[in-house]
């Protein structure tokens, strides 16, 4: 196993993190995030397989509750009036849905349940990532897509385990998804805010909003 790779979203060097289940994971010099190793990523099929056995229901009163602080932050910047992207949305987009009952509009994307282009072709007032962002095998290239998708004033939501220094990667249950790649420390949400030409970027748990 190599002893470092160049992290997938800030191109830095990421050295050698820890081991589990033969998957090597690296850790950014630079933004200190962990990453896996590419060479380990599933395939489509796999990938999505796993994505097919996730709780999908969008009636399921833990996961509308789950995505409670999503659904909020949205109403407290946006309007029905404003469009909205469900980027990453999944099978069961249950935070559309539940914006959707409030009135609100939002566009679906997701490469493997919503994969229609012409979505990708417009601009939006606000972007919502829910439990997506650890998914990206390119990071820097996600990102980036995400910001041209930006109206002026925009923003991106997104919810997302943290990766800190104080945790123990070993037993922490996030990283044994293996279809969660990267794992963001706060100095990655900072590099992006930079990188992006974000104003400002705020984290609040699981909870992290871009603002342009």
């Amino acid at each position: 196993m190599t002893q470092s790779i160049l992290c997938t979203l800030c191109g830095s060097l990421a050295n050698f993190y820890a081991r589990f289940r033969d998957i090597g994971y690296y850790k950014c010099s630079k933004c200190q995030s962990v990453m896996m190793d590419p060479g380990s990523y599933l395939s489509s099929e796999k990938e999505k397989y796993r994505y097919d056995q996730h709780n999908n229901d969008v009636n399921d009163s833990g996961y509308r509750n789950f995505v409670k602080p999503l659904v909020e932050a949205v109403k407290h910047y946006y309007s029905p009036e404003d469009s909205g992207l469900d980027y990453g949305a999944g099978p069961g987009p249950v935070t559309a849905v539940i914006l959707g009952e409030q009135g609100y509009s939002i566009e679906l994307y997701d490469p493997f349940y919503h994969p229609a282009q012409k979505v990708l072709n417009l601009k939006y007032d606000y972007i919502i990532c829910c439990e997506v962002i650890e998914h990206f095998k390119k990071p820097a290239e996600e990102f980036a897509q995400l910001r041209f998708l930006l109206k002026e004033n925009g923003s991106i939501f997104c919810m997302t385990e943290m990766f800190d220094d104080n945790l123990d990667f070993m037993s922490w249950h996030y990283k044994n998804d293996p279809t969660h790649l990267f794992f963001y420390h706060e100095k990655a949400i900072s590099w992006i805010k930079e990188n992006y030409c974000f104003k400002e970027a705020k984290i609040r748990g699981r909870l992290i909003h871009l603002l342009v």
